[in-house]
């Protein structure tokens, strides 16, 4: 069995159900009311609630949906609580790996990735238990518009990068996130940060399939990175990218 679990949040922003267009029912609804304090403690906050619910989750191998990749943090988090030690396969058409420092824009999701490999350990790491993954054992897929400290860091760093076409599944169990945005912004309407030259839909689809096919996956979190609207797309694609909630 899958156990699908639905994030309505951009950061601390809830987020209207049209934003994610999930199919069939059925799915856990993780949309608790945060805390006042600053940006960070409600993050932690709801990235807390995640956690539970990926490990209450168990061995029924959770998909997360979500409207951005910070929520893959509370992800790890959980897969780590239900005893796992994952590495990581990161699919986003950006990089991912900013700090706080490096951040022009300041736009948090730009740190998602290099959150999850123990950058600012005080900010959400600590807070919740959760243990960074090494560079060697993460993957960045698909990325194609780095910044220029992102990629200074990645050419010095352990980090594999990857072609969606050409990834496969690392040894030992994997937590797999899937940035919508790595679609190419010709095929997919509407994202918050559309990079064109990406892989089509059907590339990624087939990429994520082959990985969860090894039987090694463990968790699957699926940011969708995109304003509101109703492009048909979005729903068509989501409904091939999650694994029939019926299977094992």
């Amino acid at each position: 069995m899958t156990s699908i679990i639905v994030v309505p949040f951009h950061q601390d922003e809830r987020l209207s159900a049209e934003r994610l267009p999930v199919p069939g029912d059925g799915h856990r609804t993780v949309a608790p009311t945060l805390p006042e304090g600053d940006i960070w403690e409600r993050l932690v906050a709801l990235y807390d609630e995640v956690a539970d619910a990926v490990s209450d989750a168990g061995a029924a191998h959770p998909v997360v949906v979500s409207g951005d990749c910070l929520v893959a943090l509370g992800v790890l988090a959980g897969v780590q609580r239900a005893g796992h030690d994952p590495s990581l396969v990161w699919f986003d058409a950006h990089g991912d790996v900013h700090t706080l420092e490096t951040s022009a824009s300041g736009y948090l999701g730009g740190l998602s990735l290099r959150l999850a490999l123990g950058a600012h350990r005080e900010r959400v790491a600590d807070p919740l238990g959760l243990r960074p993954v090494s560079e060697h054992r993460a993957t960045l897929v698909g990325a194609r518009d780095l910044d220029p400290p992102e990629a200074e860091y990645l050419a010095a760093s352990a980090v594999v990068l990857r072609d969606v076409a050409e990834v496969e599944a690392p040894d030992g169990p994997v937590v797999v996130h899937v940035d919508l945005d790595v679609v190419d912004a010709a095929e997919l309407s509407g994202l918050l940060f559309p990079v064109p030259g990406g892989p089509s839909a059907g590339t990624v689809v087939e990429a994520v399939r082959r990985i969860r096919a090894s039987g090694r996956v463990v968790a699957l979190s699926v940011a969708c990175t995109w304003h509101p609207g109703d492009d048909p797309r979005r729903a068509e694609l989501l409904a091939a990218l999650l694994p029939d909630p019926a299977a094992g």
